[in-house]
């Protein structure tokens, strides 16, 4: 940082690159991320913990960009603002990584021993693991990386191991045999929020059961045919006349020869195919619930698969040897073939134009196909022995309290999504059949008895000395995630950093992971800490495609933000993510406005350079210098009002909002108008006004943009020990002086129209015209006798003459309450003028009536593409905006 000290005069070009490595590795290894604040009042944010096998995406790049801008806030406002980060062990995630390496080198790892298996992955992670956390670097996350978490650190393990102890001993955890979503891959549960499902080509089966007594049959259609090996009845529903003599009657599965009733539920809708609906307990989630009401047992259920999804003998020993072994799809095959040998197979019968029949074996259909979002494949519900969480007790707390205020999630339309889940929940499936993760303290003695306790000596004792053997799977790595807030801080241990932060403020999430996460995190925070894991949840939308597409590999529309940060800075992103975040929508991504941002960051560095260059630095004071000159009193006025307008949003959450209010403060007001109104009067007043004015700037646009404003802040006064990251947020101590608001509004508005206007009439920028102002009031002449030079140098008029006009062609140009005269004799050619207006006028009004005319038609709103509406709507709204402004210099030439 050497260069900061000894050389103060700022680059002639902005180097994002050069300016955010070195700030980030000063910060870092200074502590500035966490400074010392024992007696300040807390603000704690925990990260949601990125995947040790993560990289940095573009959802990513929002999610920790709100969050930094919230604790860079915090922390200029002095508080001990605390935002915890660290890594989830991502149980499924990591094992494929460490076992694809294994099968580059021709190995696997069921040639290891599990401890063998599991010293490889911490291998893995301390070679090749974690490589999110430099990324998040160079997003200028400021995070307190001197306590970095892993779900799998031994103090987190500890936190883990007593909450499941705690939850089975008070009945909220407990062992039965249910269906789970089996990811046949990975030979794994996994949880209905980890299956993702997909439209695809397949087909509708028929069938005919016939009945034992060969008194008849009925029809069945499916779309997995392989399942009538397990099947254990059929359903018709009991309002259905069709079927009401067959209820209770036996059929004989054709294949198997096994015997089972017609059973009544409503679960048959008549309207659906013949209203007949085999029943496999074993291998469908709705099956599972008919089977329980019609009186089977889950013990009793059948299972035809193994964990590879390959047919195995059922129990009753029905199953004909040529299946077993199979692979569930080739079982599929053949099934359908024996099912046709058999007669049994009701052909699917299709007409061409021509009337002329065709049979084929089934109806070709797109169907609704659950994935397993990591192995890809197709999940097989199977009946197995798990461990639940009793999700719906552990609800109860966190929907109350987001009925009473008590938990606040921002935007409040998410609290319905909120409690249409948690009301309707399921036992949480919290067993994976893992090597990696947080291994199950339950120990199983010879007879199947189970003993839960933190440590294998514990449950020897529990178990009065008996040899134990222990369960082998581990925990879901939602279950360990759960406990993020408060594991984070200490727990189970009751320490200083608990006390302080614990419940946390905020958390930011993406709505996407609302129930993964943020409703498990509630559920645990009440159980464990009898309290609120955090004051507010903020859920934010998705970054998308510019054409409004979801981002994936498959489409190729994926956007890389260190691409991104390469090309255009940390800074320029972060703004634009805080920019386009508004509450309840996605992002559409737009490279040009990231530019655009890289721009904005220019504009700041330049009008800082002008101002060092004019002798203009450091602020020596927090509060406003005191001012007598008009245009000085006006933008210490306007750093009030930007920073109340900022100080709201960041309350509301309104992200884009108070991105707005600083970007138009520092563009509109300070560059473009304040900078050219003092131009040429630096005298001692002005300043330390402008020298203030930039300080407050800096501070209020550090949360955004964190590495061009310390930058900045360094280069303009030796502030070697003050730097920006831990300054003051602005205390202005003033006010808004009306009468030069309104004076500097005036000569804003006066200067901006005619520049206007000489754009449409196509004069000259800095052709000098004269001007007539005849009766103006009082407050008006005071204002232009203040200001000649201003007028002169900005508004380019030979001063304004307090008398009438001359007769002849002139345009008005209103500022406040006046309408200033500008002869245009000599100064264009009045006729060929307004024709070429006329003109210009007429394309444009025809454009945006045809526009008009085309987004009036419902047939074209509702069938065209979602991209070609909004593209006639943005035309439309240009031509309109056009016919008015061509419209407006019609008028001024009279």
């Amino acid at each position: 940082m050497e260069e900061t000290m000894t050389d103060q005069t700022l680059d002639k070009t902005f180097d994002p690159a050069a300016i955010e490595a070195k700030w980030y590795a000063h910060w870092e290894a200074n502590g500035l991320f966490r400074p010392e604040r024992p007696e300040a009042q807390p603000y704690t944010i925990v990260n949601p913990p990125p995947n040790v096998t993560g990289s940095l995406h573009i959802g990513h790049a929002l999610d920790n960009t709100l969050q930094d801008v919230m604790i860079r806030y915090e922390r200029l406002r002095g508080k001990d603002a605390l935002w915890v980060v660290g890594m989830d062990h991502a149980g499924i995630a990591t094992q494929m990584v460490v076992e694809r390496q294994l099968e580059m080198r021709q190995d696997k790892r069921t040639n290891y021993t599990r401890e063998q298996f599991v010293e490889k992955v911490w291998e893995w992670k301390a070679e090749s693991g974690g490589a999110i956390t430099g990324q998040l670097r160079r997003l200028g996350c400021s995070m307190d990386w001197s306590r970095e978490q892993f779900t799998m650190d031994e103090h987190f393990t500890r936190a883990v191991l007593k909450v499941f102890v705690d939850l089975y001993n008070q009945g909220l955890i407990y062992r039965d045999k249910r269906l789970v979503n089996w990811d046949p891959k990975l030979k794994t549960a996994i949880s209905d929020l980890e299956v993702e499902t997909k439209e695809v080509k397949g087909h509708f089966w028929r069938f005919r059961y016939p009945f034992a007594d060969g008194s008849g049959h009925v029809e069945v259609a499916t779309t997995r045919p392989e399942t009538m090996l397990a099947d254990m009845a059929v359903a018709v529903n009991p309002e259905d006349e069709r079927y009401q003599a067959v209820i209770g009657k036996e059929i004989l599965q054709p294949i198997t020869g096994r015997r089972f009733k017609v059973v009544a539920d409503e679960h048959a809708d008549p309207a659906l195919g013949s209203g007949v609906v085999k029943i496999t307990p074993g291998h469908d989630f709705n099956d599972f619930e008919v089977g329980k009401r019609a009186g089977i047992k889950p013990a009793d259920m059948l299972n035809m698969f193994d964990a590879e999804a390959r047919v195995v003998q059922t129990a009753d020993g029905l199953v004909p040897e040529e299946f077993l072994g199979l692979d569930r799809f080739v079982a599929r095959e053949l099934v359908v073939a024996r099912m046709k040998e058999l007669g049994c197979l009701i052909p699917h019968v299709t007409k061409d134009k021509d009337g002329n029949e065709s049979e084929a074996d089934a109806e070709p259909r797109v169907i609704q196909q659950p994935y397993g979002d990591r192995g890809g494949v197709p999940i097989e519900p199977w009946l197995t022995d798990q461990w639940y969480v009793n999700a719906a007790e552990l609800a109860k707390q966190p929907i109350e309290a987001v009925k009473t205020g008590e938990i606040e999630i921002v935007p409040k339309t998410w609290e319905k999504t909120w409690f249409n889940w948690m009301e309707n929940i399921q036992p949480w499936c919290v067993s994976r059949q893992l090597w990696w993760g947080h291994r199950i303290p339950a120990w199983y003695d010879a007879d199947g008895n189970v003993f839960v306790a933190e440590t294998e000596a514990e449950a020897v004792a529990l178990a009065g000395g008996k040899p134990l053997t222990r369960d082998e799977d581990v925990l879901d790595t939602w279950f360990s995630s759960a406990l993020w807030p408060f594991a984070t801080l200490g727990w189970p241990d009751q320490t200083e950093l608990l006390s302080r932060h614990y419940p946390n403020d905020l958390l930011i999430s993406g709505f996407d992971i609302l129930f993964f996460w943020d409703a498990r995190m509630a559920m645990m925070g009440y159980f464990n800490m009898g309290q609120r894991p955090w004051k507010q949840l903020y859920l934010h939308g998705l970054v998308r495609a510019p054409d409004g597409q979801k981002m994936s590999k498959s489409k190729g529309n994926v956007v890389d933000p260190l691409g991104l940060i390469d090309q255009y800075g940390a800074d320029a992103l972060r703004f634009f993510m805080a920019a386009m975040e508004s509450q309840g929508r996605d992002i559409k991504m737009d490279e040009k406005r990231v530019e655009g941002y890289r721009n904005f960051a220019t504009k700041l560095w330049n009008a800082a350079r002008f101002c060092q260059s004019n002798g203009i630095g450091a602020s020596k004071s927090l509060a406003a210098p005191t001012a007598t000159a008009a245009v000085n009193k006006w933008i210490i006025g306007e750093v009030v009002e930007t920073l109340a307008e900022l100080d709201k949003a960041m309350a509301d959450l309104r992200f884009d909002a108070a991105a707005n209010a600083i970007y138009h403060f520092v563009w509109d007001q300070f560059c473009d108008w304040y900078i050219e109104l003092i131009k040429g009067s630096f005298d001692d007043e002005t300043k330390a006004v402008a020298g203030w004015v930039l300080d407050q700037i800096l501070v209020m646009l550090h949360p955004f943009m964190p590495f061009v404003t310390e930058e900045l802040w360094s280069k303009l006064g030796d502030r070697a020990d003050y730097p920006l990251i831990t300054a003051q947020w602005p205390q202005p101590g003033a006010s808004v002086d009306p009468a030069a608001k309104s004076e500097v509004d005036w000569l804003i508005a006066l200067i901006g129209n005619l520049r206007t206007a000489k754009n449409e009439l196509g004069i000259a920028p800095g052709a000098k015209l004269d001007a007539f102002l005849p009766e103006p009031s009082a407050q008006t002449r005071a204002i232009i006798e203040r200001n000649p030079a201003a007028i002169e140098r900005l508004a380019r008029l030979n001063g304004i003459r307090f008398e009438p006009a001359p007769a002849g062609a002139a345009m008005q140009v209103g500022a406040g309450d006046a309408n200033v005269i500008i002869p245009l004799e000599g100064v264009i050619d009045i006729a060929a003028e307004k024709a070429r207006l006329a003109k210009a006028l007429e394309v444009s009004t025809k454009e945006a009536k045809s526009l008009e005319g085309r987004l009036n038609n419902p047939a074209f709103v509702e069938k065209a593409k979602p991209e070609a509406v909004e593209k006639a709507r943005a035309d439309h709204a240009m031509h309109q905006a056009e016919a008015e402004r061509l419209a407006a210099a019609l008028a001024r030439l009279g």
